[in-house]
């Protein structure tokens, strides 16, 4: 059973008989008022995205899920097709159902696929996650102290701000919540 409090981004509960997902999380509470949780959650069956408001003591059912190891083997349209490693069967998932960060899926690749009522639901993504830089303007050499980006283009069209010593052909970590920098790749 889950508290308001405890449903942070990227939780999984039961909310109208259907499983949701946390989208964005912010617990606010006013002077003498009483505190509230607004959420902004996904509902994994019809993909509806709801903004919700409730009590910090309203409890919700934690959704039964099951997670199983499938490697993602390529997109057609709106169609992602995975594969089980062990028995070879394959399943096909609704690329708009699954949110912004399919854009990180990698072919070849192994993720969790969340399962309910043997129904897939949804695909997760590391929080961090590889990528390639396609394009960007040439690194500046010495520019390293300031804190100062610049637009650059990673594996899967994503634009992202990169530091200025970043160059093209380059390896490196970006968050997939935020699609922010991290790192260079080791």
């Amino acid at each position: 059973m889950y508290q308001a409090v405890d449903l942070k981004v990227g939780t999984i509960f039961v909310y109208n008989n259907e499983p949701h997902k946390v989208m964005e999380y912010k617990h606010t509470h006013m002077g003498r008022g009483s505190a509230d949780v607004r959420l902004k959650v996904r509902g994994l069956l019809t993909g509806n995205v709801l903004p919700v408001v409730f009590s910090p003591s309203d409890r919700f059912e934690e959704a039964n899920l099951t997670k199983k190891s499938m490697q993602y083997l390529y997109r057609e349209g709106n169609t992602l097709y995975f594969m089980d490693p062990v028995t070879y069967e394959q399943i096909e998932l609704n690329a708009e159902d699954m949110g912004e960060e399919i854009v990180f899926l990698q072919d070849g690749e192994t993720y969790n696929v969340v399962v309910w009522d043997e129904k897939p639901l949804n695909i997760e993504i590391p929080p961090k996650v590889t990528v390639e830089v396609i394009e960007c303007d040439p690194g500046v050499k010495g520019n390293s102290a300031a804190n100062m980006y610049k637009s650059a283009v990673v594996t899967g069209g994503i634009r992202i701000k990169v530091p200025l010593f970043i160059n093209q052909g380059e390896k490196i970590r970006v968050d997939t919540i935020d699609h922010k920098y991290v790192e260079r790749a080791k």
